[in-house]
Parts: structure tokens; C-alpha cells; sequence
């Protein structure tokens, strides 16, 4: 009998075996969607393998009702890769083929099955949505000067639209809840206009694309793409193949012109007839790159992010899925993007965290892109200016080879000057807070004067990261989760939230464990930094960029403005660092530079480091000279002081050998049992028992694996669940993966109301 192995999208850790009809033998092949019976449900899945076999005596097979498609939706090379996948990380195979699905044809298949038009051999039609119309809101573009003074909401949307230009009306109202109200009074007031238009699909596109003559290219970027070309034509010979990685590590400081090799490499990708993958850590940075990519390719690119609109995915999925494109460009979830005949996969930024999903499926992007391209006989390019120590360490085993960019791109750009100021010593600014200190706001003066552009960065959002209780010192904490609350401030005066579990209430009027009615604000956070910035210095324009003003199109939007000169000073959380290419910023200062050294995560000081480079990076990329101010309470800290010199290899160098000396990665492989339920102690339990089973199963195979904890994590409780850890560690992978084996086994018998997952190779360890 001819039977089908499929996965379904449910967290089951196996395929399930269906029998494949007579009717359907022909069409049923691996990578193809069928539909079939799960309990009382007919479901979409995925074929697996389709096998002549005997099937089983003791139970009847059910049939495979339908097909979903003709054809596979999901290539082999991609398919094989999302099998792999899903043993590496133990995870359900159904989940991690949901990852590589169009969205909107899901929704469809929902759709239909409950019309009840799916029959046996038969296939959905192309439903389409019908567009919904949107109304789109913009200043007039003629008009009398205000009349009166505008409050409220209507001030601050019409500030909005002049800032950000024309915006659609629903996305005003994720900002200002009487959105709608204001509109219409500024409308009636002559100031704004409001049309209806059809919902942009593919708005990133919506612009000719203008054309880019490519620059010349520095020797160093010449030397790293030919050796990318090289390994292009080494990709089919399976014996040279054996003699040198295809896989490369590109070094090069910041504003060293990575992005040009990039460019360079797929070109010539695709002159050799291939598809290429570009993956990059922020959706923010998807824009700046499109930009550029259409320069050189035209509308050969598909962008790739779970920003988009599902109608917008789904377009970019079809078209790379029919051959009409061979670029895509995303964040995390581009690397299942069904590009056809893959030759290269592109990593920029492949230090960043933002590559791991921390949910669901805990895969890291940049590993899995190594063996994506691996799979696909693809090259494989990872680019910082602040590797991680993992490729760092790979790149020395000879699994990767280094190309080394060691001077910035432009002829007049130089790596700016930084200047460490010392918080026990430094004299307090305008406001009397050393936080913002007097030579950073005399810098800032500086360069408001000479018509330059600064960034000022605190990773710390909000107006003030705590609520203290003068009388008895106790700190208001959210009520489901062991962090601090957080005050911003509102239009209507201010609300406290939490950043984990999104608790929000009033200001507190009094001390919740003394009633004392003294709460005072303490600390700083990216709302209070620009208050005090504009206050120092009135004359100058200042935005912010944090995830409380800004996310998917806005980001651009903002940065968009910096890049006009419309804004002199972008206060801003991480989001700043990011490979933005500004080149008008001549200044960066740090706010506390000793906030990511003190976090209890033993890659702390690589993270903190990597940060300081990133961000002092966006200072004099063009031919202005760049100045960057830390301010710390630590300068001797490596981390600080290696930065300070721009020294990146000094750094690893010192940062290895404190990891192999403590047994961490990149000398080390590690599992994270992350374990949490309401009831703390049935947690412990828990947690317990699955130590147990991973010690026993270390001691069968000669005690290589440490087992440790269970422990509370760092931070104890979130959204009413208490948490705890079991850290699982080897020096080498066999013994490790024999061990999660047995753990893995084990998680099927914890009790539904406690989570226990698995997740490897770690890096949220809070």
C-alpha cells in the first residue's frame, strides 16, 4: 500500500502515517499540501515521504481527503532543511513547516474547509480579499496660520503629519486614542486634509526604483568579493569543496562598506543563474537595504517580514515560489523563503540577539542559515563589525574563512574619537544630573552650532525606570512579574507599566507597602533623556526612537528625517545602533555605558561591548570627523576599554580566554530547560525530576554532560508564573544531544499546567 507521511500543524513530536488513494497516487509527492482527518478535523499538512509499504495490523489507516495544491508548495532543498531543523532544536516538525508557509493561503484553506468545498481530489481556487479602502490624513498644503492656540490631541496629530507626512487615519489611532475626533477638528479648521484610497499592498515598492552607479571599490572590498566569486565556482566541485569552506566571515568596521560586498556577491549570484538570502536583525534596517538592493536589481527582490501585511506576504511567497524573483531581503523568519536554485546567504549584523526566536520554535537564524546554505551547495556570508565569538571561534576551526575590511569605505572618513567621562567625577549639566553631564551637553551645544546631527543612547525606555517610596525605600513592582514598574508619561499626566506582561494602572499615590503618599521617581529612561535634552537646549529639534514611538514603517520614517536634517539630536534605545548609515552625525554620546556589563548573563560584556562599538559606529561615516562621549562608572572595564580603541580583536582575544577558562561557548555546548508554572513549588518539582533524568542519562554515558539547577531564574515570575532553569552543558555535542534525548522523552510526561521546553543553544538566559 502506498502511504504518506505527513506533518500536521499541531505540537506533535512525530509525522502521522495517512494512505494515500489510488486516485491521488500520482499527485501525492513530498513537499506537496494535502488535507486530511485529525480526530474530528480536516487539517492542511505537509508530505514528508510517500513510501510502498505495509501498514499496520492493528489499526486501519485513514485516507489523505484531498489536495490542497498541484504542486509542492515547498521545495526539497528547503523542505530537507526544515526537517533538519526541526531535529536540531527538538522541535514539533508541523510547527516548524508553519514557518515556511504563506499566511494568507492558510487563512484561506480555513476558509474554504468550513464552506465545506474542499472534496477529494480537488484543489481551492485563487480567492482573493477584496482591498479595503483607508483614509489617509495630511497637512494642507495651503492654509492660513493656525487659528488660536491648539491643545490636546489635535496638537499633537497635526504635529505627528508634519513630522511623519501623510499617514493612514487607523494607524494615528495606535498613537492618539481620539484620533479620529482630532482629525476632524483640524480638518474643519483647514489644516489637514483627509482622502480615501485603496491600502497600499507592497508600499516599499510603491517608488520608482532610482538607479545606483556602484562606487569604486576599495582594494579590500575588491579582495573579499573575489574570494565570494571563487567560492561561487567551487560550489559544484565536491573535491575542492572539501578543501575550503564556502561559508565566510566578513570583519569589517563600521562604515567599512559591507553592504557594497554584499551587493557585489549577489550580482554575481545571480549572473550564475542562482537565488540569494539576505537576513537582517531589525525590520527596520529592511528599508534602507531594499533601497539600495533596487538600485542594482530593480523589482528583483522580495522583501520578506512578519512587519508586512499577510496580502503582502504572501505576494513575496508566490513570487519567489514561481522563479519571478531570486533576492529576498528580511529579518528572522526570511531565512524560509522558498528562493529558487540558492546560491548565496547573506547574514549582516550576525552578532545580533534579535537572530534567535526566543518562542515557539527557539531556532537561531544565523546557525541555520550556515546550514541552509550547507544543504543548498550555497555560499554563506556572515558580516560584523563585532563578530560573535561563535563565528569567531568557527572562523579559527576553519569552518568559516575571514575577509577583513580594516578601514572605513569613504576616503575622508576616519573611526571617530572616544572620550570616556568618568560619572564620579564629571560635573553635573543644566539640570543638576550627572546622567547628563556638562560636557556632553557642551558637545551637544557644538554641534547643534555647527549644523551637525548627534545620537544619544540610553537602553532604557520610558521617563523613570523606577517608583521609590521615600519613606520606607520599598520599590513598586508589577504585580504579576519580579521586575520594576516603570513611569511614562501620557498625555492625560502619566501611567506606570510593566515591560514584560504590558500591566498598566494609574500613577501610584501611595507606597503599596507603607501607604506612605511620597512615591518618588527614580532613575532615567529615553523620555526623561529628551525632555532634559530639549530643555538644555531649546533651540534644537530632538525626536526619539524607542519601541514606545516607533515600530515597522515609522522607524523609517523617523530615521528618514534624520537623514533630511530635519531632526539635530535622536535620542534613542538600541534601536539607534543598527547599521543605520546617517551620514550627518558627527556626534554620539552614551548615557550609561555600565547598564548591559551588569545584567547576570555570562555573554553580558560581549553584548555591552558590541553595543558601544555599533553605536559610536553611527559617528563620522562620511568626511566630517566623529566624536563619541561615554559616560561610565567603570572605564577600566574591558569592555569599555577596548572600545575606546575601537580594538575589536583585543577584546575577543581577552573575552575568550575568560570563556574557555569558565567553560562557556564558544568552548562549550549548552541546553536551557526553561520551566514555569503558577504553583512555584509544583514548578521546583518539575524541574527536579527533569534534572534527575538528565543526570542519570549523563552518568550512563561517563558524566560528560553537567547538569545544574534547578535554579529560579533571574527574573523569578512573569505574568504570574514562576520560573526556573536547568542549565545542561558538554564540551562536545554527541554526549550533550544523547542526554537532551532523554530529557526530551521526558517532557511528555509534565503535567499540561506547567511548561517545560527545551530549547538549545541559548542566548536569553534571564
Amino acid at each position: 500500500m502506498l502511504l504518506a507521511d505527513v506533518a500536521v500543524p499541531a505540537p506533535l513530536a512525530h509525522a502521522l502515517t495517512y494512505a494515500v488513494p489510488a486516485e491521488l497516487a500520482d499527485s501525492v509527492v513530498p513537499g506537496v499540501r494535502v488535507l486530511c482527518t485529525l480526530g474530528t478535523r480536516k487539517i492542511a499538512a505537509i508530505v514528508l515521504d510517500v513510501r510502498d509499504r505495509e501498514p499496520p495490523t492493528e489499526f486501519t489507516l485513514k485516507p489523505i481527503v484531498a489536495l490542497v495544491e498541484a504542486e509542492p508548495v515547498l521545495p526539497a532543498e528547503l523542505l530537507a532543511f526544515l526537517r533538519e531543523l526541526a531535529d536540531y532544536y527538538y522541535a514539533p516538525i508541523g510547527e516548524v513547516l508553519r514557518l515556511a508557509l504563506p499566511a494568507v493561503e492558510r487563512g484561506e484553506i480555513q476558509r474554504l474547509r468550513k464552506q465545506g468545498q474542499l472534496e477529494l481530489g480537488t484543489a481551492p481556487g485563487g480567492a482573493k480579499r477584496a482591498v479595503q479602502p483607508e483614509e489617509l490624513v495630511a497637512e494642507a498644503t495651503s492654509q492660513s496660520s493656525e487659528p488660536g492656540k491648539l491643545r490636546g490631541q489635535a496638537a499633537l496629530v497635526l504635529s505627528h503629519l508634519r513630522a511623519m507626512g501623510p499617514t493612514p487615519i487607523a494607524r494615528l489611532v495606535e498613537s492618539f486614542s481620539s484620533a479620529r475626533a482630532a482629525t476632524k477638528k483640524l480638518a474643519s479648521l483647514g489644516l489637514v486634509s483627509i482622502a480615501t484610497r485603496a491600502k497600499e499592498r507592497g508600499s516599499i515598492f510603491s517608488a520608482p526604483a532610482e538607479t545606483e552607479v556602484p562606487p569604486e571599490a576599495t582594494l579590500a572590498q575588491a579582495a573579499a568579493v573575489l574570494a565570494i566569486e571563487q567560492a561561487f565556482q567551487r560550489s559544484g566541485d565536491a573535491k575542492a569543496d572539501a578543501e575550503r569552506s564556502r561559508a565566510f566571515l566578513l570583519f569589517g568596521v563600521t562604515g567599512s562598506g559591507k553592504t557594497e560586498v554584499y551587493l557585489r556577491a549577489i550580482a554575481s549570484c545571480l549572473a550564475r543563474g542562482r537565488g540569494a538570502l539576505v537576513l537582517v536583525p531589525e525590520i527596520a534596517l529592511t528599508p534602507q537595504l531594499v533601497g539600495r538592493f533596487r538600485s542594482r536589481f530593480g523589482d528583483d527582490v522580495a522583501v520578506v517580514h512578519s512587519g508586512l501585511a499577510e496580502a503582502d506576504r504572501h505576494l513575496m511567497w508566490q513570487k519567489l515560489r514561481r522563479g519571478e524573483v531570486r533576492v529576498a531581503i528580511g529579518a528572522r523568519s526570511a531565512l524560509f523563503a522558498p528562493v529558487p536554485d540558492l546560491g548565496l546567504v547573506v547574514v549582516d549584523e550576525e552578532h545580533d540577539g534579535s537572530f534567535k526566536q526566543e518562542e515557539g520554535v527557539r531556532y537561531h537564524a544565523r546557525d541555520m542559515a550556515l546550514l541552509r546554505a550547507h544543504r543548498a551547495r550555497a555560499v554563506a556570508v556572515l558580516g560584523s563589525a563585532t563578530p560573535s565569538l561563535e563565528s569567531v571561534e568557527l572562523s579559527r576551526r576553519g569552518k568559516l574563512t575571514k575577509l577583513a575590511l580594516p578601514v572605513r569605505a569613504a576616503a575622508a572618513a576616519r573611526m571617530p574619537e572616544v572620550i570616556l567621562l568618568d560619572l564620579r567625577k564629571v560635573a553635573p549639566g543644566p539640570n543638576g544630573d550627572k546622567r547628563l553631564s556638562a560636557p556632553l551637553v557642551k558637545a551637544l551645544e557644538e554641534t547643534l552650532a555647527a549644523g551637525e546631527q548627534s545620537i544619544v543612547f540610553l537602553n532604557r525606555r520610558g521617563f523613570a525606570p523606577s517608583i521609590v517610596c521615600t519613606s520606607c525605600g520599598a520599590i513598586e513592582t508589577c504585580p504579576s512579574c519580579s521586575v520594576s514598574l516603570t513611569f511614562h508619561r501620557t498625555r492625560r499626566g502619566g501611567v506606570v507599566r510593566c515591560h514584560y506582561c504590558d500591566y498598566e494602572s494609574p500613577p501610584l499615590e501611595a507606597c503599596s507597602s507603607c501607604g506612605a503618599a511620597d512615591p518618588t521617581l527614580e532613575g532615567l529612561g529615553t523620555e526623561k533623556l529628551e525632555e532634559s535634552i530639549q530643555a538644555a537646549l531649546p533651540t534644537a529639534r530632538v525626536a526619539r526612537l524607542d519601541r514606545d514611538v516607533a515600530s515597522g514603517t515609522q522607524v523609517e520614517k523617523i530615521l528618514g528625517a534624520v537623514r533630511r536634517g530635519e531632526i539635530d539630536i535622536l535620542v534613542g534605545t538600541q534601536m539607534v545602533t543598527k547599521g543605520h548609515d546617517l551620514p550627518k552625525v558627527t556626534l554620539v554620546g552614551v548615557i550609561n555605558a555600565d547598564a548591559a556589563l551588569s545584567l547576570p548573563d555570562f555573554r553580558a560584556s560581549e553584548r555591552g561591548f558590541q553595543l558601544l562599538v555599533q553605536v559610536a559606529g553611527r559617528a563620522g561615516r562620511a568626511d566630517r570627523p566623529g566624536r563619541v562621549l561615554v559616560q561610565t562608572r567603570k572605564p577600566e572595564h574591558p569592555a569599555i576599554r577596548f572600545a575606546q580603541k575601537h580594538d575589536v580583536e583585543g577584546f575577543i582575544e581577552v573575552e575568550l580566554g575568560d570563556r574557555r577558562e569558565v567553560g562557556y561557548p564558544p568552548f562549550a555546548r549548552l541546553a536551557l530547560i526553561r520551566i514555569d508554572a503558577i504553583d512555584e513549588s509544583e514548578a521546583r518539582s518539575v524541574g527536579e525530576k527533569l534534572a534527575a533524568v538528565g543526570r542519570a542519562a549523563s552518568e550512563a554515558r561517563g558524566g560528560k554532560v553537567e547538569i545544574i539547577g534547578p535554579a529560579p531564574a533571574p527574573i523569578e515570575r512573569i505574568r504570574g508564573r514562576y520560573r526556573f532553569r536547568i542549565l545542561v552543558r558538554a564540551a562536545e555535542r554527541p554526549p550533550l544531544r544523547a542526554v537532551l534525548h532523554a530529557i526530551d522523552r521526558a517532557l511528555a510526561e509534565v503535567p499540561k499546567r506547567v511548561r517545560a521546553v527545551l530549547d538549545v543553544d541559548p542566548v536569553a538566559m534571564l
